[in-house]
Parts: C-alpha cells; structure tokens; sequence
C-alpha cells in the first residue's frame, strides 16, 4: 500500500519475510526497531511516524524477526542475524545513506550492535537491553556521533545505574529521565519523546 510517499510492505530480505513502514524523502533517514513486544505500528500509535512525515524527515520501521508480535517469518533471537536483516533493509531502502537509529529495548540492543559494525549519524536508545555486553563495551570508544539514552523512573527492567555506566562509556552521550514512566517510556511520554527524537536528529544531521 502507498499513500503520499509512505508504504507499507513485506520486506524479502536474507531468508527473513517481515513488515515495514517506508516514508521516502530528502535528507538523513531514520530508521526504528521496536521492542520484544511491539511492531513497527507502535510507531505510528504514538504519533511519531506522522510527524516526521510533516517535517519530511525519511523513515524505515521495521517488523523485526526478534520480536514475539511482529509480522516476520521466520523469527530469531539472534543479534547478528537480526542486524544483518536491518542493514539489508536500510541499504534498500536509503542506500549508502547513513542512518539515525531509534531503538527500544532489544531494539536499543541490536540499535548498538548495528552501530558496532556500522556506520550510523545517530543513536536514540530507550532503555536499551544487554547494553553493557562485554563484546559491545570497548568498542563504545569509537562511537563518536551523538546518542540519547532515555530511561523511565518506574523502569523494572533495566537499571538506571547501568544507564548511567552506558552513557559515561559513550564519548556523546546524554541520558535523559522520563520520571514516573514504565520501561517503554516512549509509550508512556509520546510527546517528550518527539522532542527528544528531533532534538538528536537536528544534532545527528550535524555529523561528519
């Protein structure tokens, strides 16, 4: 289906069938993965596809195949396999153009994994799971683009001391608090978090 320049499809990339939500425009992409939880439509749910499409900021979501609810077949837990799908889509859809990664949760996780392997303009990350992997921590050095780390107050599953280990081992890190909200902060302080999302692109755009 496409209307106005977004569209929505099954993606056939590296064995894996999955959803996703493709809005084509001018300019530094972004690119969201959702949590074990969610899909791609938590996106639009929350009102954040539809404004970047009024500020004409290009976007992939993606249904990815870690996730319990998303429309990908096969499903697979595993982080290479997820970010090989990923940097598959991206190159399909934005070519060598260099992302703004948005990832909640185990999206925060493969969002850092990705960054890892690849180059990225940005990283926004919302209570991001296993960030402090023991193959993932040295390599934070080389993160020299801007990174949002945001994390909710009332969070029971991720630490907010272990949000602060990750923001002090990024070179650009801020760590941002949503007071009173759940681990899916996001969700529960949709308009913050808009803010926040341009706020790091404006910066991201800025990137050599």
């Amino acid at each position: 289906m496409r209307v106005n320049g977004l569209s929505e499809k099954t993606l056939k990339l590296g064995g894996f069938q999955c959803r996703s939500i493709l809005f084509h425009a001018e300019g530094v992409p972004v690119v969201f993965l959702h949590g074990f939880s969610y899909t791609s439509e938590v996106w639009q749910r929350i009102g954040v596809t539809p404004l970047l499409m009024e500020k004409h900021v290009p976007f992939l979501a993606l249904d990815m195949p870690y996730g319990s609810k998303s429309e990908c077949i096969p499903k697979t837990h595993d982080p290479q396999k997820n970010v090989a799908f990923a940097k598959q889509a991206i190159h399909d859809a934005f070519g060598e153009k260099q992302p703004v990664l948005v990832g909640a949760s185990l999206g925060g996780h493969i969002a850092l994994q990705y960054a890892a392997q690849f180059p990225v303009k940005g990283l926004l990350l919302v209570a991001p799971a296993r960030a402090l992997d023991e193959a993932l921590v040295p390599l934070f050095e080389r993160f020299r683009f801007p990174v949002r780390i945001i994390w909710g107050s009332e969070d029971n599953v991720i630490s907010g001391e272990e949000m602060r280990v990750l923001s002090d081992k990024l070179p650009k890190a801020k760590l941002v608090t949503y007071e009173g909200a759940a681990h899916s902060a996001y969700v529960g302080q949709p308009e913050r978090f808009k803010r926040d999302l341009l706020e790091l692109y404006a910066s991201a755009e800025q990137t050599q």
